[in-house]
């Protein structure tokens, strides 16, 4: 009897700790209407700020503990909240959104030949001196050195003039890619806002290479593809902000 009592007692002080630990809640989503499985919904739980996506088939496993907020959200249908209630498994039933017509917002872009145009129009002296020309002429007396030629190349003035191209050169290949890789191409294809959207856009930032030989469509796939592996690894982040372009040149003697 004695025993009886001290373990009533020790469940009775440990309870509490047993019914908020947290938990691997299992569950599938539906669309409410179709009755059919959603997969992609993005579920986020409000008090530890993160968040997993379920699979193809609606399926979903996460930690949770009893009184956490959870959000469902997927693109194109009105978000669900329920508040985590010790429950084994969850069904949720998702409403599509009729009137979420899926838009593009248009954002006047200058295109990058024609930055690159007007910066050339704007310093063309400095694009003059950075090409020097022909070491070597041939005149009326023959064959000679140009002097003008030379001396943009030696010139201090010439050699910054250099620099100074290479790195527009550098800024017009960024421009390039911003016009192509850009966050309403990003939203309207995956869906991500806000911090994701940022986060995603410096992670998965396409090369200059990539952007200057590929189409449209395969954009669109390689933005697809590279979703795929950040709903991989929902949580991860740059580790730091992208730096500024920075011009890489040999000191010159």
């Amino acid at each position: 009897m004695k025993n009886l009592v001290i373990f009533f007692l020790f469940l009775s002080m440990f309870c509490p700790v047993l019914l908020f630990a947290q938990q691997n809640l299992e569950g599938i989503v539906y669309d409410k209407d179709s009755k059919r499985r959603l997969g992609e919904v993005q579920i986020r739980n409000l008090n530890t700020q993160k968040y997993i996506y379920n699979d193809a088939r609606g399926e979903f496993r996460t930690p949770a503990k009893s009184g956490d907020v959870l959000v469902f959200k997927k693109l194109g249908y009105f978000p669900d909240t329920i508040i985590y209630n010790n429950q084994t498994a969850l069904i949720i039933n998702l409403k599509e959104n009729v009137s979420a017509i899926e838009t593009v917002t248009v954002i006047g872009r200058k295109n990058p030949e024609d930055v690159l145009n007007e910066i050339k129009r704007d310093y063309g002296k400095a694009f003059d001196l950075a090409k020097p020309g022909d070491l070597f002429s041939v005149g009326m007396t023959g064959a000679g050195l140009n002097i003008n030629s030379l001396y943009n190349m030696i010139s201090k003035e010439g050699k910054n003039a250099r620099r100074f191209t290479q790195f527009i050169g550098k800024l017009h290949e960024e421009n390039i890619i911003d016009f192509h890789f850009t966050p309403e191409l990003v939203r309207n294809l995956i869906g991500l806002e806000g911090e994701d959207l940022k986060a995603f856009m410096q992670l998965f930032r396409p090369t200059y290479e990539f952007v200057s030989t590929s189409n449209y469509y395969q954009m669109v796939n390689y933005i697809k593809s590279k979703y795929e592996v950040f709903k991989l690894h929902p949580n991860l982040r740059p580790l730091r902000e992208l730096p500024d372009i920075k011009l890489d040149v040999k000191k010159e003697n």
